[in-house]
């Protein structure tokens, strides 16, 4: 336990982000907005390759606000991913709808289209069509959009992307956020890039984004004094946040590399023992690997994922099980769950046998070397 101990995924600074936040400071511009917040939507639209992005506080005040743009509110029912973090679930709770959670699919993790569909058939027979799908990619693997899109079109319904996880990763060579009516992203100081706190809410809808900008600032009206005729929130990202952001967003391309690469290594050391099986990456887009994932069979070893993960933490290093689905959660029972097929949850298995490794970008060799080495003598020694 004397080792230094190895984090998930810690931040990475490049080095520029402290050039930005200087000029901040050098220019005493340290109120709420400034230069720098316009300098990173610009920037980051322009990477994400869509019309528009409003800097937020996090990436969960992004789909509060998507969701308010779409007019959802109490009465209403929001379709979403289930294998995620609760922060995609939480703003339908807060505009008052309620969730009704899709299951994964084995070929990429994230929402199955024929689980999507059997819950729209189901909506359509209760003449109460979702006002809303919310959509994660998870742990930087984007979802097979088409089929999706595909479904929600047919019945008018609009999508909300949940990208925190995925900034950088593609979908047949479009970016991942950028598909749906609205796409969000998180700069939590865990994700592949960071403001250490912060969001983003994308969308090709400028007048819709202007909208946010409003009610994200505590809807004040244009007058000279304090006006305000509907309820806002506090929800912009500060100018100092954004500088870092800006040093953060012209790395991405390199963090991406460095995440896959660290991928990569754990595949080679660590998908030849039995029972492993790495987070697969779909043919159709590039996944940023921003976490490493995989499934660990126990029937071999006598070892669930979740005592691994346990056993890890006493080499000191940090290990995480897959996100627990949220139709398992206590704050969600008794809401409506689709199964990929009837009888088959995909994402309780992957709950029940999935584990995250370390992955940051600044992650040296002899780091991974230690996680690799965890693994692989904590499973031989128990293999049957």
């Amino acid at each position: 336990m004397n080792q230094e101990r190895i984090y998930l995924s810690p931040p990475h600074m490049g080095g520029d982000e402290q050039l930005y936040v200087a000029s901040v400071f050098d220019s005493n511009w340290i109120a709420p907005l400034g230069p720098m917040v316009d300098q990173f939507e610009r920037e980051l639209a322009s990477q994400a390759g869509c019309a528009g992005a409003v800097a937020l506080s996090s990436g969960t005040a992004a789909i509060h606000l998507a969701l308010r743009l779409l007019d959802i509110g109490p009465g209403d029912r929001v379709f979403c991913s289930t294998l995620t973090f609760v922060a995609s679930a939480n703003p339908i709770l807060y505009v008052g709808a309620e969730p009704v959670f899709i299951d994964s699919e084995p070929d990429t993790w994230n929402m199955s289209p024929q689980a999507l569909e059997r819950a729209f058939e189901d909506a359509v027979q209760r003449g109460k069509l979702p006002r809303a799908v919310v959509v994660v990619h998870l742990y930087g693997q984007n979802a097979d959009m088409d089929p999706i899109v595909s479904i929600c079109e047919r019945y008018g319904v609009p999508i909300v992307e949940d990208a925190a996880e995925s900034l950088g990763a593609t979908y047949k060579h479009r970016m991942s956020g950028t598909m749906g009516k609205f796409g969000i992203y998180s700069f939590n100081g865990n994700k592949i890039i960071t403001t250490s706190g912060g969001g983003a809410l994308l969308s090709n809808d400028l007048p819709a984004l202007d909208k946010a900008r409003y009610w994200a600032t505590q809807a004040r009206d244009a007058a000279r004094h304090y006006e305000h005729s509907v309820m806002g929130f506090n929800y912009r990202l500060s100018n100092v946040l954004a500088a870092i952001g800006v040093g953060q967003l012209a790395m991405l391309p390199q963090k991406v590399e460095a995440r896959r690469q660290i991928f990569a290594r754990y595949e080679a050391h660590l998908s030849p023992m039995d029972g492993i099986v790495m987070m697969p990456e779909a043919a159709f887009g590039i996944s940023t690997r921003w976490l490493t994932a995989l499934t660990l069979e126990p029937d071999i070893y006598g070892l669930t994922a979740h005592e691994i993960v346990d056993q890890m933490a006493q080499l000191n290093i940090e290990c995480r099980p897959v996100w627990k689905p949220m139709h398992l959660q206590p704050l969600f029972q008794g809401t409506d769950y689709y199964e990929h097929e009837e009888g088959t949850s995909v994402s309780d298995r992957l709950f029940t046998h999935g584990i995250c490794l370390p992955s940051g970008s600044n992650l040296t060799e002899s780091q991974q070397d230690r996680v690799i080495e965890g693994i692989q003598s904590m499973l031989y020694a128990l293999a049957r």
